[in-house]
């Protein structure tokens, strides 16, 4: 049996931040991990469909200024596309494994199980530890309906040599959004099928709504309210039959995108072993991200579910996490003015307060909102979508939230992110001096 001070399960950014931390400070440091090394940001999230999506966005641009001084057509190559963005993802295993090695941590290939409450057994090895940190990420959720083993996941869309021509995304989220842009500028017909109201339900209704245009404009089919009942495979393509507020309804597709949520990837832990307690699928974590009921694991990230589940939120949870090991319960997360982005086309952003949750909290709120589509920033680039609502308490001047869609909003939420979290006013924002004509320069409009 081989002895550790840490061990990970894991090799996402959750799981490579705390590593590595614990062992610049001396400690000794095993990973675990079934699938490549690398994790989901870098291997199968936000790294390798960010490089989809700038095929989408060089194509999109073009079209937008189409009889704006740019002549001609583009189009996507799918099977070069994929292969531009494999050149991002298929040196991380390696590259990952030297520098662990490097690093003089322990690593190991395989599934992980609990067998005692300081004991994971993996392939035939036994190790101990003083500590464990889950950071396995996430999984899709279990879709409950019949033929639920046609849909691929997202992993299996980014690693599609060929994109079918009709595609049916099932859900409404970050997934479905951001895959049925990048789909339709590819020239394919996308249904997507979202069981709830509206699409991107973490995201501000108004601005969302403006979005939905941009879905129409593109010729993706939105259908709000239609829940998948079943999916029936028929030779080359599929039935997926639904239920709608008109009745049952039956879409054909060549592709079923699962696209409908994930959850913390822990089933297979075999927690209950370890005694670390879980509740509808959670792990239950105090304050520190320690579990309540066996002290000596940890959770961060996607696994730890406390935070928005984003990349920087996996970092920052690393950090605080291997601080705690190393210098006992002293660090709280703080979640705080981390902002939010589904990387449409254009995109939608959000950091703070809700609108809902700043009344409940301001006992004077001023909403400042419109559709912008007519300023500058959106026409120079011939974007029709572009909108903003920021949320500030009157008494303080604090921003309390902002909420953008459009042009640069990926990157200007930042701004607004940099002020909530440091508690800067209006005032202080409207002062600062930003280069123009920049996306930033609309930020004094906006309050």
């Amino acid at each position: 049996m081989d002895a550790y001070d840490l061990i990970v399960i894991g090799t996402g950014t959750a799981a490579q931040g705390a590593a590595s931390r614990v062992r610049k400070a001396g400690r000794s440091v095993a990973v675990i991990d079934h699938r490549p090394f690398g994790g989901t940001c870098a291997l199968r999230g936000c790294d390798p469909k960010k490089v989809l999506i700038s095929g989408a966005e060089a194509v999109d641009f073009a079209r937008r200024m189409h009889k704006r001084g740019v002549a001609g057509e583009l189009d996507i190559d799918w099977k070069e596309l994929i292969a531009f963005k494999r050149t991002f993802t298929d040196a991380v295993p390696r590259n990952l494994e030297e520098s662990f090695s490097k690093q003089g941590i322990s690593a190991y290939h395989g599934l992980a199980r609990f067998i005692g409450s300081d004991r994971i057994a993996i392939d035939g090895h036994i190790l101990q530890g003083n500590h464990i940190l889950i950071a396995s990420g996430a999984r899709p959720v279990s879709l409950r309906f019949s033929g639920a083993e046609h849909a691929i996941t997202s992993d299996v869309f980014m690693e599609l040599e060929h994109l079918p021509e009709r595609i049916v995304m099932v859900g409404g989220g970050y997934i479905a959004s951001e895959f049925s842009h990048i789909a339709a500028r590819a020239g394919r017909k996308v249904i997507v099928l979202q069981r709830a109201e509206r699409m991107l339900p973490q995201f501000d209704p108004d601005l969302v709504g403006w979005l939905m245009e941009k879905f129409r404009e593109i010729g993706v089919d939105v259908r709000t309210r239609h829940a998948v009942t079943a999916i029936e495979r028929l030779g080359n393509e599929y039935g997926v039959h639904t239920q709608t507020p008109k009745g049952a309804d039956r879409i054909t597709a060549d592709l079923v995108v699962h696209a409908a949520g994930r959850v913390p990837d822990i089933a297979e832990l075999d927690l209950s072993a370890a005694n670390v307690a879980v509740e509808d699928g959670r792990l239950r974590l105090n304050d520190f991200l320690q579990s309540i009921s066996n002290p000596i694991v940890y959770a961060a990230g996607d696994s730890a579910a406390k935070g928005p589940p984003l990349t920087p939120v996996s970092s920052h949870d690393a950090k605080v996490v291997a601080t705690n090991i190393l210098e006992g319960n002293r660090h709280r997360p703080n979640y705080r003015g981390v902002p939010s982005v589904a990387f449409t086309l254009p995109p939608i952003a959000a950091v703070g307060l809700s609108e809902a949750a700043a009344r409940k909290q301001a006992r004077k709120l001023r909403v400042n909102s419109a559709k912008a589509s007519d300023w500058y920033t959106a026409r120079r680039v011939g974007e029709s979508v572009y909108g903003y609502k920021t949320l500030v308490e009157e008494d303080s001047g604090r921003l309390l939230g902002a909420h953008l869609v459009g042009p640069h909003a990926d990157e200007v939420i930042n701004l607004f992110g940099l002020a909530i979290r440091h508690d800067l006013t209006i005032d202080d924002l409207k002062s600062t001096v930003f280069g123009y004509p920049t996306g930033a320069s609309d930020i004094s409009y906006m309050l």
